[in-house]
C-alpha cells in the first residue's frame, strides 16, 4: 500500500510538471506569434519595394497593348528575324519563358525574405503553394484576383513604392545633414561662446533642418512599407504573383487549364483569323508535364551552343557593333589609333573572316571609286538599320539587370522593357560575325576613300596656292 501511494504521488508530480512545461511553451509560442504579428518590415522595406516594382513592371508588360506590340512589332523586327529566328512560335516561347522565369525569381525572393517571418501558415508555405498552382492550376485560397482588383492593388503598390523611395532619399539626406553637423561642431573648437556668430547661425540653421527632416522621415516611415507587417506585404505579393502567372497562362495559352481573368481581352499572343473567337490554349508539352512549367521555362532560357549567349560574347559583340556604328557616322574623323583599338577588340574568328573578305575585294589597295563608295555607304546603312537596334537593346538589357543588382532605391529604376529575345543573347554567332565583318569591310573602303579624297583636295589646294604665288 505504501508503494502504491508513493507511485501515485510520483505520477501526480510528473503530470503537474508536464502541464507546467506545456503551459509555458504555449505561452512562449503565443508571445512569439503576437510579436511576429506586430513586427514591421523596417529596413527590408527597400528590398520589398524593389520586388513590388518588378511585379508592377511584369504586370504592365502583360497588358493588351504590350502583348499586341510583342506580337506585331517586337518579334517582327528585322534584326531578330535575321540573326535570332524567323519562327514566330519560337520567339513567343522565348518571351513567355523570360516572363515566367522573372516571376519565379521574384516569388523565390519574396518567399526567402518574408515567409519565415509571417504568422499566417498559408503565407509561410507561399512558394510551395505557388509551385503547385503553376503546375496544376489549383488555387485553394482564391489568391488569383480579377483584373479590376489587380489594378487596384497595382495602384496601392505604386504608392508604396513611391513613398518608400522618398523615404530612402530623405534618410540619405538626413544622414548627410547629421554628418555635416558633427563635422561643423568638431571644426568649431571650444565652447559655443568662442565660436563666431556666423558659425553659430549656421549650426542653428542646420539643426533646424535636421529637425524637420526627422519629422519627414517619421511620417514617411508610417506611410511607406517600413511600417507594414510581414503578413500584409507577403499577402499582397502572393496574390499578385498568382494573378500575374494566371495572366501569363491566359495570353500565351499555356498550362493545364485556361486561367481566365474576368476582363476584356482585345489582344492575344496568337490572334486567329476570326477576331470574335479567341484561340484555344495550347496543350502542355511533355517537358512541361514532366518538369513543371517553372522549370521548363527556366530551362528554355539556356542558349544553344551556336549562339553568342552560350559563348558569353553577347555584350562584347554589342559594344563592337556600337563602336563600328559611331565610326560609320563620321569615317573621315576616325584616327588610325581608333582603328587599331577596334581591331584589338575583335575575336580571332572575326579577324579571320575580315582578312579573307578584304583579300577577296582587294581591300588593301587604293579607294578612289566614287560609285563603289556610295554603294558601300548604302550597304552599311542597311546592315546598321537592323543590327544596331539589337546591339543597343543588348546593352540596355544588361545595364538594367546590373542596376537592379544594386541594393538601393532601385525600386523606381526606369525600365526599358527590353526582352532577352531582342538582344544578341540568342543570336546565331556565325551570322553576327559575318555581319560585323561586312561592316568592317565597308567601313575600311569608305574610310580609305575619305582619306584619298581629303588628300587630293589638300594637294589641289596646295597647287592652287603655288600657282597664285607664281603669278604674284
Amino acid at each position: 500500500m505504501a508503494l502504491e501511494s508513493w507511485l501515485t504521488k510520483v505520477r501526480s508530480a510528473i503530470s503537474t510538471s508536464l502541464d507546467s512545461v506545456r503551459s509555458t511553451m504555449n505561452a512562449t509560442d503565443a508571445i512569439a506569434i503576437i510579436s511576429r504579428k506586430k513586427a514591421h518590415v523596417g529596413i527590408l522595406a527597400f528590398e520589398i519595394a524593389s520586388l513590388m516594382s518588378k511585379f508592377l513592371h511584369l504586370w504592365r508588360s502583360l497588358s493588351d497593348v504590350q502583348i499586341a506590340r510583342l506580337r506585331h512589332e517586337t518579334i517582327a523586327s528585322q534584326g531578330i528575324r535575321k540573326i535570332v529566328s524567323d519562327d514566330d512560335s519560337f520567339l513567343l516561347s522565348l518571351a513567355c519563358a523570360e516572363l515566367v522565369d522573372t516571376l519565379r525569381l521574384i516569388a523565390v525572393s519574396a518567399s526567402t525574405t518574408l515567409s519565415s517571418r509571417c504568422t499566417d501558415p498559408c503565407l509561410r508555405e507561399f512558394y510551395r503553394i505557388f509551385k503547385e498552382f503553376s503546375d496544376s492550376g489549383h488555387d485553394p485560397h482564391r489568391w488569383v484576383m480579377s483584373w479590376k482588383e489587380m489594378e487596384s492593388k497595382a495602384k496601392k503598390m505604386d504608392r508604396y513604392v513611391a513613398s518608400t523611395a522618398a523615404l530612402y532619399k530623405e534618410m540619405e539626406e538626413l544622414s548627410e545633414a547629421e554628418h555635416g553637423l558633427r563635422k561643423l561642431l568638431q571644426c568649431g573648437g571650444g565652447c559655443n561662446k568662442n565660436r563666431p556668430a556666423s558659425k553659430i547661425s549656421a549650426i542653428a540653421e542646420l539643426q533646424q533642418k535636421i529637425f524637420w527632416q526627422r519629422q519627414e522621415v517619421k511620417y514617411l516611415k508610417q506611410t511607406s512599407l517600413w511600417s507594414c507587417t510581414f503578413d500584409t506585404v507577403l499577402s499582397l505579393l502572393a496574390r499578385s504573383s498568382f494573378t500575374v502567372l494566371a495572366r501569363i497562362k491566359q495570353v500565351f495559352g499555356i498550362g493545364f487549364e485556361s486561367h481566365r481573368l474576368p476582363c476584356s481581352l482585345s489582344a492575344t499572343v496568337y490572334p486567329s483569323s476570326d477576331a470574335t473567337s479567341p484561340p484555344p490554349p495550347a496543350s502542355p508539352s511533355k517537358k512541361q508535364q514532366q518538369c513543371g512549367i517553372l522549370e521548363s521555362n527556366s530551362a528554355m532560357l539556356v542558349p544553344p551552343p551556336t549562339t553568342l549567349g552560350a559563348a558569353a560574347l553577347a555584350l562584347h559583340y554589342a559594344n563592337i557593333i556600337i563602336a563600328i556604328e559611331k565610326m560609320i557616322r563620321s569615317p573621315r574623323a576616325v584616327r588610325p589609333d581608333a582603328r587599331d583599338d577596334l581591331y584589338n577588340m575583335l575575336p580571332a574568328s572575326v579577324r579571320g573572316i575580315l582578312r579573307r573578305r578584304l583579300k577577296g575585294v582587294g581591300g588593301w589597295g587604293s579607294a578612289t571609286d566614287t560609285a563603289l563608295a556610295a554603294e558601300w555607304r548604302e550597304a552599311l546603312a542597311r546592315i546598321g538599320e537592323w543590327l544596331g537596334p539589337v546591339a543597343h537593346d543588348t546593352v540596355r538589357w544588361q545595364g538594367e539587370r546590373s542596376f537592379e543588382g544594386r541594393r538601393s532605391a532601385a525600386a523606381v529604376a526606369p525600365r526599358n522593357g527590353v526582352l532577352l529575345l531582342q538582344t544578341l543573347f540568342f543570336a546565331n554567332r556565325e551570322k553576327v560575325e559575318a555581319a560585323i565583318a561586312e561592316l568592317l569591310v565597308g567601313l575600311n573602303y569608305v574610310w580609305r576613300f575619305e582619306r584619298e579624297m581629303a588628300a587630293r583636295a589638300a594637294l589641289k589646294h596646295m597647287d592652287s596656292n603655288e600657282n597664285k604665288c607664281l603669278e604674284f
